[in-house]
């Protein structure tokens, strides 16, 4: 399973490794957290964080194999997120969550992913690239287009960047 892992996404990584990205005590999140590497990744950078998935087990599981961390591991649906976490994060990860949705409810999930973006925050997503005009429509996973990579931006969030990268992947970044 590729949420089965003890390193956080190589492209989350290398775009925080690329940019010297330090938290500092700002807020994150990380958006279907699975077993919880991106997001102790993510709080080793100093970020106070927030990690959350749909499947109880994915968070149990995350809990157990990082004892005594600092993220805060919650079961939540990113189609009916708490109203304290809308607006409330300063960096946002989303790796290979949207995805795993078809279209309804794909839309709805990028407006949720995007609702948890701060004033002055930014969003880091990476999903696995179709090169056409549309998504694919076999799955899971749903390949995304290059326009579904851009509709992450609206409602004051401006895309910096949709970069084709190895592994036929997409890596965004936008920014509040």
């Amino acid at each position: 399973m590729p949420w089965d892992r003890s390193e956080p996404a190589p492209p989350l990584r290398d775009w925080v490794q690329g940019r010297g990205v330090v938290g500092d005590g700002l807020r994150a999140v990380v958006v279907g957290c699975g077993l919880g590497a991106d997001a102790e990744f993510v709080a080793g950078l100093g970020f106070q964080t927030v990690a959350f998935d749909v499947a109880p087990s994915a968070v149990r599981v995350a809990q157990n194999r990082h004892p005594g961390s600092a993220v805060d591991y919650r079961v939540a649906d990113l189609l009916d997120l708490p109203g304290e976490w809308l607006d409330g994060f300063d960096l946002v990860v989303e790796i290979y969550t949207v995805q795993a949705l078809p279209d309804p409810p794909r839309s709805s999930a990028v407006e949720g992913v995007r609702s948890l973006v701060a004033p002055g925050g930014t969003l880091f997503a990476v999903e696995f690239r179709e090169d056409g005009e549309s998504d694919s429509t076999s799955g899971p996973p749903y390949a995304l287009s290059r326009g579904r990579m851009r509709s992450f931006a609206g409602e004051g969030l401006e895309e910096v960047e949709v970069t084709a990268i190895e592994g036929q992947r997409w890596r965004a970044v936008f920014r509040r």
